[in-house]
C-alpha cells in the first residue's frame, strides 16, 4: 500500500476563495427544500523543475529492434494511481439515480497522468489527467493544485495554467466529491473520503508521472472503432445543416486517436493517451458495483498486454480519454421499449406510448440480463482491439510530433449574460446556467420518470404541476428565459446560490499544445457536431496565425474537464430540446462562446509567447462548507460465536474453468479503510510451498460484494465471486478477503483477514 500522503492546507491557491461555512442552524433551514427538489425533480434524469535521469545530455543506446522516432525529443513521464472511493453506501456519480448506491466492487479505478514538457525550456510543460470518474470537477481541481503546492518547491511547476483535469465519464464510480449542490442532491451532500480519495490518487499519479519523467519522441496516429458507438440523439443531430452533415461519414465520429509516449534512451514505449467519444453508461443505472465502464475495461486490457510486450517500458500507462461524448452512447443496438410491444422507440423524443420509462437502449450483449457487464467488457475490448491493432502498426502509419514547442492556457469566463461577437460580426449573448424540461427525461441510457420526454420545447408537454414545483425553487427572470429561448426553464440553477452555487456559471477554458498537437479541453459534453466545429475552428486559426510554424495542426477534444458543466450541443440541436440542448446550461450561443474564447486566447500557444492570460473570475470552491447527510460507519460486530473474516459459504471443492467460485465471509464495512493502492479480495493459486496473488481488485473477473445484515447489531457478510476466465491456469487456489473493522467501544478500526479452504480448478 502506498504510504503517500499529503495534508490540505486551508491557505488560498491562486487566489482562490473560501466561501464561509453557514451555521448548523442555517444549514438546516435549507433541508426541507432540499429534499423536497430531491424527491420531485432531480433523480428523473439518468443524470521540481526537471533535473532529468541519467541519460539526459548522453546519446541514447537504442536497442536495434525498436525503430527510432524522427520527431523532437520532448520531456515525458506519466503514472497511475488507485482513486477508488468508498464503494458501499454511497451514492454513484453519473445516472442521478436515488437508488444506485454502491454495493461492492468489480474493478478498482484510477487517475492516469501524462506530462509533457519542453526540453530546452522545462519550465513548458503540463499535465493530462485522465481519471475513471463521472468528469473533472472545481473543488477536486482545487484540491489537486493545492496538494502539489505542499509538496514544495520542486512540484511549483504545476499550477492552475498547465494541469487538466478529465474524467472519462463513467457513470459506475462513487459520488458525493462534486463542488456544486446539485449533483450533491442524489448522493445527499458531499463525502469527504470520497473527495480525498479523489484528490490523492489524482495527485500520486502526477508524482509518478513527475518522477518518471526522461526524454522522449510522440507521434500519433488514428484509426476507426466503428462498433464501439452510436448517436442517441439522431433527431437532434439531423437538425444540423445538411451540407455540413454531408462531409462525414457517421453521427458520430468513429475515429480514435492515439499519442504515444516513447522513451529517448532505449526506445521503449511508455504509454500512450487516446481519444475516442462513448458514454460511460454500458453498466447500467441498477449496477451496484464500481467500475471504471468501458474505457476502465479497455486501459486494463491494454495495460495487461503491455506487461508482457517487449515494445512497452515497466509502467506502461494507457490512457482512453472520453472525446466529443455528449450524443454517443455504447448501446449499439439501439433504443428500443421495454413493454413487450417489441418496437423501437420513437426518432424524435425517445418515448414508448408517449412516455420515457421504458425506453432504454441495448448494448451488444443486452440479452444476458447482468446489469450491463456483458455489454461493458464487449465495448471497452472492442476499443481496446482497435488500439492495440494501431499501437501494434504504430512505426508504419504514425505522424511523428515535430516542434519543440509546449504551451498551454487556462482561464475562467463567467458565463452569465457574457456578450461576444460572432464571426459574421453581430453580438450574442450567453446565460446564466439553466437546465430545461427534457433534462427530467433523462435518456435512452436512463430514462426518467413520470411524464417529462425528450424534445420539449416551447410550452412544455410536461404537466403543469412542473411549472409550480420550478417556481417555487426559483422563478426566472424575463432576461433569462429570453437569453435561454427555446429552452423553456424547468430549474434555473445558475441563479441558486442558496446555500451555495447549485451549478457552474464560472468555467474553465483550456488548451494545450505540443508540436502541432493541440489539446481543447472542454468542461462540458460536447455532441459529436459542437465538437467537429470546435476542432476545425482552431485547426483553421492554427493555420491563419501560423501558430504551428506550417505544420499541419492536429487538434482533438477531451473532457469533461476542470469542471462539470453539463452539455454542449450545437445551435440548431439545442431548438430541438432533446436531453442534450436542454442540458447546455449557458443557452443557445454556448457553443459559439466557448470557440470564440479558444480563439481570443490561441496566442498563448505561440511558441513565442511568454504569457499567459488573466485568470479570470474564480469559481467557489464549496469543498468546506458543503452540505453532508451521510451517515458514517458507527461500528462493526461479528455474530456471537464468530470472528471476523470467518467462512460463512466455503467454495465447492472443484470446479472448471468459466465457473462462478463463491465464497461468503464474516464482513466489515469496506469504509473503514478504501485500502487505496491495495485490494479488498484476491485470488491465490499454490505454487509449490508458496501462495502467490493471480487476481486482486483490480481484475474485471474478481467481484467483492458487502451486505449489512443488521444495522442495530453492525453485521455484515462479504461474498468474494471469481469469475474463472476459459484462460485461467489449472491448479490449487484459494481466496483472501481483506478488511477493517470498526471497535463499538472507541471506534479504533483493525485490520483482519479471511482466507478460504482451498479448491481446485480444472
Amino acid at each position: 500500500m502506498s504510504s503517500f500522503r499529503y495534508k490540505l492546507l486551508e491557505e488560498k491557491v491562486d487566489g482562490e476563495p473560501r466561501d464561509p461555512v453557514p451555521s448548523p442552524k442555517s444549514r438546516r433551514r435549507f433541508i426541507l427544500p432540499l429534499v423536497f427538489t430531491l424527491v420531485l425533480l432531480l433523480g428523473l434524469g439518468s443524470i521540481k523543475l526537471w533535473t532529468g535521469d541519467s541519460h539526459v545530455g548522453h546519446k541514447p543506446e537504442w536497442l536495434s529492434q525498436y525503430p527510432r522516432a524522427t520527431g523532437d525529443e520532448y520531456l515525458l513521464g506519466v503514472g497511475k494511481a488507485d482513486v477508488t472511493g468508498p464503494v458501499v453506501e454511497l451514492n454513484f456519480f453519473g445516472y442521478a439515480s436515488l437508488a444506485q448506491v454502491g454495493t461492492g466492487l468489480r474493478q478498482r479505478i484510477y487517475s492516469r497522468a501524462f506530462i509533457i514538457g519542453d526540453v530546452d525550456n522545462p519550465s513548458d510543460r503540463f499535465v493530462y489527467l485522465v481519471m475513471d470518474t463521472q468528469s473533472g470537477d472545481t473543488a477536486v481541481r482545487y484540491g489537486i493544485l493545492q496538494a502539489l503546492a505542499n509538496l514544495g518547491s520542486e512540484y511549483s511547476i504545476y499550477t492552475q495554467n498547465n494541469v487538466a483535469v478529465t474524467g472519462t465519464h463513467s457513470h459506475s464510480g462513487p459520488g458525493a466529491w462534486a463542488n456544486y449542490l446539485l449533483p450533491q442532491v442524489t448522493s445527499l451532500g458531499f463525502d469527504q473520503q470520497s473527495y480525498d480519495a479523489v484528490v490523492q490518487g489524482a495527485v500520486l499519479s502526477i508524482q509518478r508521472a513527475h518522477e518518471s519523467l526522461t526524454t522522449g519522441y510522440l507521434s500519433y496516429g488514428e484509426t476507426n472503432v466503428t462498433d464501439a458507438n452510436l448517436s442517441r440523439s439522431l433527431y437532434a443531430y439531423l437538425a444540423n445543416p445538411a451540407a455540413e452533415r454531408a462531409e462525414y461519414s457517421d453521427s458520430v465520429d468513429k475515429a480514435l486517436t492515439m499519442l504515444r509516449f516513447q522513451r529517448a534512451s532505449d526506445g521503449l514505449n511508455m504509454g500512450f493517451l487516446s481519444w475516442f467519444p462513448v458514454h460511460g453508461t454500458s453498466m447500467l443505472e441498477n449496477n451496484t458495483h464500481v467500475s471504471g465502464d468501458n474505457k476502465g475495461v479497455a486501459a486494463y486490457l491494454f495495460e495487461q498486454a503491455a506487461a508482457s510486450d517487449p515494445t512497452a517500458a515497466e509502467g506502461f500507462v494507457a490512457g482512453f480519454s472520453q472525446a466529443n461524448v455528449g450524443d454517443t452512447t455504447p448501446n449499439v443496438l439501439g433504443a428500443w421499449c421495454d413493454d413487450g410491444s417489441g418496437q423501437m422507440c420513437t426518432l424524435e423524443n425517445s418515448t414508448c406510448s408517449g412516455t420515457s420509462e421504458n425506453c432504454h437502449g441495448r448494448g451488444p450483449e443486452f440479452q444476458k440480463l447482468d446489469l450491463g457487464v456483458s455489454s461493458c467488457l464487449e465495448i471497452g475490448t472492442r476499443q481496446y482491439t482497435a488500439a492495440k491493432a494501431l499501437y501494434d502498426s504504430f512505426d508504419s502509419v504514425s505522424t511523428p510530433v515535430t516542434g519543440t514547442t509546449v504551451k498551454s492556457f487556462h482561464t475562467f469566463q463567467d458565463m452569465s449574460f457574457f456578450n461576444f461577437t460572432l464571426t459574421n460580426g453581430s453580438t450574442a449573448q450567453t446565460c446564466p446556467a439553466a437546465l430545461g424540461y427534457s433534462f427530467a427525461a433523462g435518456t435512452t441510457d436512463g430514462p426518467g420518470a413520470f411524464d417529462f420526454t425528450q424534445n420539449d420545447s416551447g410550452s412544455p408537454d410536461a404537466n403543469p404541476l412542473w411549472a409550480v414545483v420550478s417556481d417555487l425553487l426559483r422563478t426566472p427572470t424575463p432576461e433569462q428565459v429570453a437569453c435561454q429561448y427555446p429552452k423553456p426553464v424547468l430549474l434555473d440553477v445558475g441563479e441558486m446560490s442558496v446555500p451555495y452555487a447549485w451549478s457552474p456559471n464560472i468555467v474553465d477554458i483550456q488548451s494545450l499544445r505540443v508540436g502541432q498537437f493541440i489539446i481543447i479541453v472542454s468542461p462540458s459534453e460536447a455532441t459529436t457536431m459542437s465538437g467537429r466545429r470546435w476542432r476545425n475552428s482552431v485547426s483553421a486559426a492554427a493555420v491563419s496565425t501560423q501558430i504551428t510554424s506550417g505544420t499541419t495542426p492536429k487538434v482533438v477534444l477531451g473532457g469533461p474537464g476542470n469542471t462539470y458543466a453539463h452539455y454542449l450541443a450545437t445551435e440548431e440541436e439545442y431548438g430541438i430540446q432533446r436531453y442534450e440542448g436542454a442540458s447546455t446550461l449557458y443557452g443557445p450561443h454556448e457553443l459559439e462562446a466557448y470557440m470564440y474564447l479558444t480563439l481570443q486566447n490561441l496566442g498563448y500557444l505561440s511558441p513565442s509567447s511568454t504569457a499567459s492570460p488573466a485568470s479570470g473570475p474564480l469559481p467557489p470552491n464549496n469543498a468546506n462548507n458543503s452540505l453532508d447527510f451521510i451517515t458514517g460507519v458507527v461500528y462493526d460486530t461479528a455474530p456471537i460465536g464468530s470472528s471476523f473474516g470467518d467462512v460463512i459459504t466455503p467454495p465447492n471443492a472443484t470446479y472448471t474453468r468459466g465457473s462462478v467460485v463463491n465464497t461468503t465471509f464474516v464482513g466489515a464495512n469496506p469504509r473503514n479503510n478504501l485500502r487505496l493502492e491495495d485490494t479488498f479480495a484476491a485470488i491465490q493459486i499454490l505454487s509449490g510451498s508458496t501462495w502467490v496473488t493471480v487476481r486482486d481488485d483490480a481484475d474485471w473477473t474478481l467481484v467483492y460484494t458487502w451486505t449489512r445484515e443488521s444495522t442495530i447489531l453492525g453485521t455484515s457478510n462479504v461474498v468474494i465471486s471469481w469469475e474463472t476466465e476459459s484462460t485461467a491456469t489449472p491448479g490449487t487456489y484459494r481466496t483472501v478477503y481483506n478488511g477493517d473493522y470498526k471497535n463499538a467501544l472507541g471506534g479504533a478500526i483493525t485490520a483482519f483477514q479471511g482466507v478460504s479452504p482451498t479448491y481446485t480448478l480444472t
